[in-house]
């Protein structure tokens, strides 16, 4: 599991011998904070996309820079180590930076994915993936699964 955990020199090296067999990439994103069913069912149809799935996971400073001090909840090796551990995952690797398109323009993935919650024009890296022939896919997202819904219903939990 650990193997499928990538720094981005090492992972770009793996992905142009993959390329070179033949192999269709495809790349998403995100901060994959409290896995969910949201977060499971959206891999599950990215791979299908497929013959090798890559999840860049948003470093902890990463994540605090979108989403505000508070979060992320788990740490960055952790949330790396829980996707690896997913059938449907091939590959992770932590960017740094608030955006994924530094490690888009080193990878050049075959199929972009994004949630339907992105907009066509909001996604970082539509535009390197289809200046290379490849394509961008918006998968509807699952209504009611997200990190934040989770943590308001644990937050606004009272015990007695």
């Amino acid at each position: 599991m650990k193997n499928k955990i990538k720094d981005s020199k090492e992972l770009k090296s793996v992905v142009e011998r993959l390329k070179k067999e033949g192999r269709r990439v495809v790349f998403t994103n995100g901060c994959f904070d409290l896995i969910h069913v949201g977060h499971t069912r959206y891999l599950e149809e990215a791979k299908k996309l497929g013959d090798i799935l890559i999840v860049a996971v948003n470093s902890d400073r990463s994540v605090r820079t979108i989403k505000g001090d508070k979060r992320p909840i788990i740490p960055e090796e952790e949330r790396a180590e829980v996707l690896a551990a997913l059938q449907c995952v091939d590959f992770v690797v932590i960017f740094h930076e608030p955006d994924p398109l530094n490690i888009i323009s080193s990878l050049k993935p075959d199929v972009l994915v994004k949630g339907g919650d992105w907009g066509e024009d909001a996604i970082i890296g539509r535009e390197v993936v289809e200046s290379i022939g490849g394509k961008v896919v918006r998968i509807p997202e699952i209504k009611g699964a997200s990190t934040s819904s989770i943590i308001d219903k644990i937050v606004s939990r009272t015990y007695e």
